[in-house]
């Protein structure tokens, strides 16, 4: 294997310069030393200087003592005139020729010229230049930009230092057809110019060709541009442990450059790891580092390319790994090239590991879908409760989709209460707990009710530290019984007896009641030790006999309905709740010799209440003389009988004119 080193590769003056000046400033070692930003597009020499001292910073507005080293790309003119107002030290490493860019477009902007630079707008170098002219210039780095720029009376026309001199040339003839007068102004560093040359020059020659530097560095990644027409594999690397050796095996041989922002070591160093290996070795060594790769292993790969189909990954092996579309993700439409570029590093799962031609077979949604299983032992171990989908009924409980993982939840688990329909579940979502879980099976049980159990306990707890007699409360009736009614109070069931379920007399709580009824009930007692509670209903009501009294007394007429007949009389309800007692001597004015031979249970009758006895809350009643009440007075044969009466006594004409006047 022949290894070509291009000239001029390296370091150029100005950044040897400014590393030279940090080296002195961080040796004297009176005060801190501060880089307003990088010092230079190289992390790994960056990192060199900031294990000696270096701090690089964004800004210096609280610092209040050091050093400020200017990088050598430079920067605008104010914040030259901020660091020495500041009070702090400056020390100036922009690049010599920088600086002369920097006074060319000082003066002609002084001159009214448009000032238009040849460069990147995000790049610290453009950045600086600008601000030598009031951050005014206009600044192209494509033949579009360049083409909509405005017409011009004057223009003074700059590059950034380490553009390529055709690039130069054909954007600043753009420019001149703008501008009535025109002054070029080619800033491009002599030594950019002699690096891109030795490049073109080795790329020209070699099989591959290797570009150190800092992936940001602007001048590097023009050597790989240029590299890139000569040489069809160009390996752009910022040092050379970034290089799998396999990629160098079929290669005779190999050109090396670097940017000059490159250290002379990192340099040196890629060099002499290339010369200690002949093919051999290499061989040997490429072996030995490939990694022992399994079916069913996750690895790490970085995207080497990406069509509509497949996407093919370097996993550090022997051959590289082919993900399939249907292997891509979880969603079934996703593209390939939404979701992956060259260059990303992600996760792969080893599916097989040769396809027939070669290559290992790969995907990306099966790591997901292990991500996610894991994910899901971690909240298992750590009883989460999760949302779950029901997807569907089937026999002996449902299926269901738990962070894009399908698990099984029995029909026992569904509820603490029977469930007789599991259909009704049908794309519902649910709150439920993980109790069963084999990642290797790849088998998880849900429960609901483990959930429901955790509510239910703790809605009880609450209730018993607020329980109290007489306390009003709110629940379901769950299910009747011969002797009562219990209610659902919220994880604790209280019991209405029969006897609390009404003022009237029930025979069966169903004529009160029934099953799902919401119901406002009143504590009546609790035993907190057996886990009951005593309820009652019709305590939350006035009791009808109250009420009796207030609205009627003896003498009322009223209407009721028999409610029962007895040998005796019949009972007769006055108002719901409240009955009276229709002895049979007073159902009429004709004898009676058993009730059932005029009344019947349902019967409508009008009655006069004839005693109330408050003490024994009981209640005489009487037809006859409510039918009594209800005669109207015989009047008229009573005038007539006076009448006669007084005719008798020779007072008639007397009492006929007393009745005319009265009438």
């Amino acid at each position: 294997m022949e290894i070509i080193l291009a000239e001029n590769a390296g370091f150029c003056f100005g950044v040897d310069r400014a590393v030279r000046m940090t080296e002195d400033e961080l040796s004297r070692a009176e005060s801190r030393v501060y880089s307003y930003g990088p010092l230079i597009h190289n992390p790994q020499a960056v990192k060199a200087l900031e294990d000696k001292g270096l701090q690089t910073v964004d800004g210096f507005e609280d610092i209040n003592d050091g050093r400020i080293i200017v990088r050598s790309h430079g920067v605008p003119e104010n914040i030259i005139n901020e660091i020495e107002e500041s009070g702090l030290h400056l020390v100036d490493c922009t690049c010599p020729y920088v600086v002369a860019v920097h006074k060319k477009v000082q003066d002609y902007n002084s001159k009214g010229y448009n000032i238009v630079i040849i460069g990147d707008k995000d790049h610290p170098e453009v950045i600086g230049i600008n601000g030598w002219c009031e951050n005014k210039a206009y600044i192209v780095n494509t033949s579009e930009e360049a083409t909509e720029l405005p017409e011009m009376e004057k223009s003074c026309v700059v590059s950034q230092t380490t553009n390529r001199l055709d690039k130069f040339l054909e954007l600043s003839k753009i420019v001149e057809g703008k501008s009535n007068e025109t002054i070029l102004f080619n800033t491009i560093c002599n030594a950019t110019k002699l690096r891109q040359e030795a490049a073109e020059e080795v790329a020209r020659k070699a099989d591959a060709m290797i570009v150190i530097g800092g992936k940001h560095s602007s001048n590097t990644i023009k050597l790989a541009e240029i590299s890139s027409r000569h040489c069809k594999n160009v390996f752009h690397i910022e040092t050379i442990e970034e290089l799998a050796l396999q990629k160098l095996q079929n290669f005779n041989t190999i050109g090396i450059t670097a940017g000059a922002s490159t250290p002379d070591w990192i340099i040196k160093e890629a060099v002499k790891v290339m010369e200690n290996y002949n093919k051999d070795e290499m061989m040997e060594a490429i072996e030995s580092s490939f990694k022992r790769i399994n079916r069913g292993d996750v690895l790490k790969g970085t995207v080497l390319y990406v069509t509509n189909n497949e996407v093919m990954v370097n996993i550090n092996y022997k051959s590289d790994g082919i993900i399939d579309r249907s292997e891509i993700s979880k969603e079934q439409d996703a593209d390939p090239k939404d979701l992956f570029k060259v260059g990303d590093e992600i996760d792969v799962y080893v599916m097989k590991l040769d396809d027939g031609e070669g290559n290992v077979v790969l995907s990306a949604k099966r790591v997901d879908f292990i991500k996610d299983w894991e994910v899901l032992e971690e909240s298992y171990k750590n009883e989460e409760i999760l949302e779950v989908k029901v997807l569907n009924a089937v026999k002996g409980g449902l299926t269901v989709l738990v962070q894009g993982v399908n698990g099984f939840m029995p029909a026992s688990q569904i509820s603490m209460n029977y469930v007789s329909d599991l259909n009704q579940f049908k794309g519902q979502t649910l709150s439920a707990k993980i109790i069963d879980f084999d990642i290797q099976k790849r088998r998880m049980i849900l429960s609901r009710k483990a959930v429901e159990k955790v509510e239910v306990e703790k809605q009880r707890a609450e209730l018993w530290e607020t329980i109290e007699e007489g306390k009003m409360l709110t629940g379901v009736v769950q299910r009747l019984t011969d002797f009562g009614a219990f209610v659902d109070l919220g994880g604790i069931d209280g019991l209405i007896h029969i006897s609390d379920l009404a003022w009237f007399r029930v025979k069966h709580p169903s004529e009160v009641l029934k099953e799902g009824d919401n119901v406002e009930v009143r504590v009546l007692a609790f035993d907190k030790e057996k886990n009951r509670i005593s309820l009652g209903l019709k305590q939350t009501t006035e009791e009808p006999w109250e009420v009796f009294l207030k609205e009627y007394k003896v003498g009322d007429v009223i209407d009721g309905e028999v409610v029962n007949i007895l040998d005796f009389g019949a009972f007769v309800r006055v108002i719901k709740g409240v009955d009276g007692l229709l002895h049979v001597s007073q159902i009429s004015k004709d004898h009676v010799e058993k009730p059932s031979d005029v009344l019947k249970v349902g019967d409508k009758v009008t009655v006069k209440i004839t005693e109330i006895n408050e003490a024994d809350k009981k209640i005489s009643l009487s037809a006859k003389d409510a039918v009594e009440a209800e005669e109207p007075a015989e009047d008229a044969p009573a005038v007539e009988e006076d009448a006669e009466e007084t005719y008798e006594q020779g007072d008639f004409n007397t009492s006929v004119e007393e009745l005319t006047k009265e009438d």
